[in-house]
């Protein structure tokens, strides 16, 4: 709750930073707020509590995804330096909004009650189109803008509809109520629930990109300013995972043989759309928006399986994903720069053609990114991948994981172009100039990616439990109802209890 508080007065003392007449005081004030934010949220590991009369509430798993939110943010935010020399930039309320737009994802995954799903999720999808469309002067970014609005605003409404239907079936907001009431109400349980649930579920795999609401997903990441692109690819799928499984988990575990079979469709759909139309792009920006789409797939295998590993696997999946887009993002920026023309960048693969040979630090750091994102060992990536086929199989899932190996394959093709581009093919890029905190950067994302590819356990071994007895009367129910579970067909066997 701290770390909410502290980031939405940061916003707004963003804004008067923004009256002074050097805009150089803005970024190194921006990294302050969230460095702040980050250790506010790192104090209350281990300190669980409640908030707003039980509507929102702070768990070590809660905490967790909290942090890797804010972490992108603060490895995202120097890669603007290119705004620093747009005297037409508006820098000031850019770096506000994205400080808002992260009090939004801080809310949707430490959220109690679905009025704060729903008020989280719209703070963070105003701040997104609002920073889609930020570059006035491109019909590409506008367009973006109004496509991302309409269809975020039909699948608002559709969750908005979904929330509401549960609340007429179950006569509450809270998750814990949900939970209760479709434990004590397992043979008589409202249909209104289950269509509730649905409408739920459509809403938040939009946010999500997940097939077939994906669509929207292309032309806004290509059209949108690649600084927010990848903002909008990392921390928005972090909190939307984080929220579809803290809903699941808590509110909706006795119904997943209602769910489970509809989730794996969708999930089957998005690894086949994210990755089989990745392979025909030529653009390098418009190829990791696919990945984004596929990388939900992979994501909601966890959810599909939804047993023990499922939660670290969201977890570890997500800081995997976030470190190595931040890493290719930015140095698709430096390169697209290097080699525009008439101001346009050139975001086609021909633009990193031999840049191994002229600049052989960010060509690497590219290849460990795309070798994350493709799922190769030694890399956090792999790991990632690992830890959600592991789900799969303890679920018996075997068909599941047979089709997400043989996406990855696919995915390898498509990662590996750029890395072809790279170091066999002849180019004219020539040496480009990267400051100090750019690189800074590049070189922290690149070893965390190595590292955590290598020691894994630094993350997967750290105790999540710890937040989850505090939190109340509810999470006994959701024990009982773990307990319960143990049935026959592709229901979990045991639950979770310390979301």
């Amino acid at each position: 709750m701290l770390a909410i508080i502290l980031l939405s007065v940061f916003g707004i003392a963003c804004l008067f930073l923004g009256f002074l007449d050097s805009k150089r005081v803005l970024m190194p004030a921006a990294l302050l707020f969230l460095a702040v934010a980050f250790v506010a949220n790192a104090r209350e590991w281990n300190h669980p509590a409640s908030y707003l009369n039980a509507m929102m509430a702070n768990s070590n798993v809660s905490v967790a995804f909290s942090g890797i939110i804010i972490l992108s943010a603060l490895l995202i935010l120097p890669l603007s330096e290119r705004y620093l020399a747009d005297e037409r930039a508006q820098l000031a309320e850019y770096y506000a909004i994205l400080l808002f737009s992260i009090v939004g994802a801080v809310m949707m995954v430490s959220f109690e009650n679905m009025i704060m799903l729903f008020i989280g999720l719209e703070i963070l999808s105003v701040s997104m189109y609002v920073l889609t469309g930020s570059d006035k002067r491109n019909l590409k970014s506008n367009e973006a803008a109004l496509k991302y609005f309409l269809m975020g605003a039909f699948a608002t409404g559709i969750l908005l509809f979904g929330i509401a239907l549960v609340y007429g079936a179950t006569g509450t907001f809270t998750l814990g109520g949900v939970g209760s009431y479709v434990t004590g109400n397992a043979g008589a349980i409202s249909p209104l629930l289950y269509l509730g649930l649905m409408l739920m579920l459509i809403g938040i795999l939009f946010k999500v990109s997940a097939a077939p609401f994906h669509f929207w997903t292309p032309d806004v990441y290509d059209g949108a300013p690649s600084f927010f692109t990848a903002f909008m690819s990392t921390v928005v799928k972090t909190a939307g995972f984080a929220a579809l499984y803290r809903l699941l988990a808590v509110a909706f575990t006795d119904v997943y043989s209602f769910w489970w079979i509809t989730v794996a469709v969708i999930t089957v759909m998005t690894l086949a759309a994210g990755n089989l139309t990745a392979v025909y792009q030529q653009s390098f920006k418009r190829m990791l928006a696919y990945s984004s789409i596929s990388h939900a797939g992979y994501l909601l295998i966890a959810v599909v399986a939804f047993n023990q590993k499922s939660e670290e696997a969201i977890l570890f999946y997500s800081l995997a994903y976030s470190l190595a887009t931040v890493t290719a993002f930015g140095i698709l920026m430096l390169v697209a720069d290097q080699n525009g023309t008439e101001g346009r960048p050139n975001e086609d693969y021909s633009a990193f053609n031999g840049l191994a040979r002229s600049n052989p630090f960010l060509a690497f750091a590219l290849t460990v990114s795309m070798c994350s994102l493709a799922g190769i060992p030694l890399t956090s990536g792999f790991f990632g991948k690992f830890f959600v086929f592991i789900s799969a199989i303890e679920q018996q899932m075997v068909w599941l994981l047979v089709i997400a190996v043989l996406m990855s394959a696919v995915g390898i093709y498509y990662y590996f172009r750029v890395v072809i581009a790279m170091y066999m093919r002849e180019g004219n890029t020539g040496v480009i100039a990267v400051n100090p905190l750019y690189r800074f950067v590049l070189i922290v994302t690149t070893v965390l990616t190595l590292l955590l590819g290598i020691l894994p356990g630094m993350i997967t071994e750290m105790d999540y439990g710890g937040g989850s007895k505090a939190l109340g009367k509810e999470k006994k129910d959701q024990t009982a109802a773990g307990k319960r579970m143990e049935m026959t067909g592709k229901a979990p066997r045991k639950m979770y209890n310390r979301l």
